[in-house]
């Protein structure tokens, strides 16, 4: 290193000290992981896919019940908050059903259409034949037991044997 004027010697730069500590760590030799490690990282990946979906991390879950999930917990927030509103400000029980029967309006709406469904499908199945409806019962059977027939002759075709 130089030095100033004859008195103390400069300051590494950041530059050179981050040379010297990259020098120094690639001259230690490698360390190798216990013989066990790879064992029990295997062993440990196994028993994390064997849990089932509910215990697995969220991302891992199926998108209907990440949904579900979702909106189940913003309802519950909402309940919280509004019964935190409610016991601040007095309680009293007919506003709670106010409150809760215009929140909840659109179930209605979907119960309604869901019932209009329903009493449609009753009329057409009143109005169509018996034998009609037996038929066609008997037919999607049939081609339900096809499509696996087919399925199992291309899978044992296909399969390699050992």
């Amino acid at each position: 290193m130089e030095q100033k004027n004859g008195a103390s010697p400069m300051k590494p730069s950041p530059e050179d000290l981050e040379k010297l500590i990259h020098a120094g760590l690639r001259s230690l030799p490698d360390r190798h992981a216990p013989r066990s490690l790879e064992s029990r990282v295997l062993a440990a990946l196994e028993q994390r896919d064997v849990l089932p979906w509910w215990k697995q991390s969220f991302l891992q879950w199926p998108i209907a019940a990440r949904v579900s999930f979702v909106i189940l917990a913003a309802g519950l927030v909402k309940l919280v908050l509004m019964a935190t509103g409610w016991a601040m400000g007095g309680f009293h029980a007919s506003e709670l059903a106010s409150a809760v029967a215009t929140q909840f309006t659109w179930v209605d709406a979907i119960r309604g259409a869901l019932r209009g469904t329903v009493e449609s499908f009753a009329i057409v199945l009143r109005t169509v034949p018996a034998l009609w409806l037996y038929g066609t019962l008997a037919c999607i059977a049939a081609v339900y037991a096809t499509l696996f027939s087919l399925g199992a002759t291309a899978y044992r075709a296909l399969k390699p044997t050992s």
